[in-house]
């Protein structure tokens, strides 16, 4: 990765209309910030080069889909040698969504997103728990998610 590539204002405004909407033309972009397609085009290949752009995906309503539970578990490992061991693991896991190395009470802490409560109880028994690396859990189940959003870019 380049260290000399300064991000500026239009980078800013182009990323900032992806977050919006990421299925956006480049041509419907440069109409928008006044400038040329092939400006937008050679600007977003440069900010995913950098690493800065790391995909497009959509967001899916997990409820609307039958995936009704969305859990947060804080995981703490017998010894911090095995988070590497446990963090394969994990990637196996469908259910799981995200995976955190957290500072505080938990080693590791993880999103998932189940059908069910019984579903829950299933993933926590009968594969989390299984886990030989892992000493214990705690489980938060999420009632609500009020907001979710991308954080407002600047050059601040």
């Amino acid at each position: 990765m380049e260290d000399k590539y300064k991000i500026d204002n239009l980078d800013i405004k182009i990323l900032s209309t992806l977050q919006e909407d990421s299925r956006r033309s480049y041509q419907e972009i440069s109409r928008e910030l006044v400038v040329s397609g092939g400006t937008i085009h050679v600007r977003v290949n440069r900010l995913k080069e950098l690493g800065i752009i790391k995909g497009s995906r959509i967001i899916l309503d997990y409820p609307k889909l039958g995936f009704d539970v969305t859990v947060f578990i804080g995981i703490n490992l017998h010894n911090v040698g095995d988070s590497s061991s446990v963090l394969n693991k994990l990637k196996e896991m469908d259910e799981i969504t995200e995976v955190h190395y957290t500072t505080g009470s938990y080693s590791l802490f993880i999103k998932a997103v189940l059908r069910s409560t019984l579903g829950l109880k299933t993933f926590l028994v009968e594969k989390l728990q299984l886990i030989e690396e892992i000493q214990s859990t705690e489980t938060l189940i999420s009632l609500d998610e009020p907001i979710s959003r991308d954080i407002r870019l600047d050059l601040s």
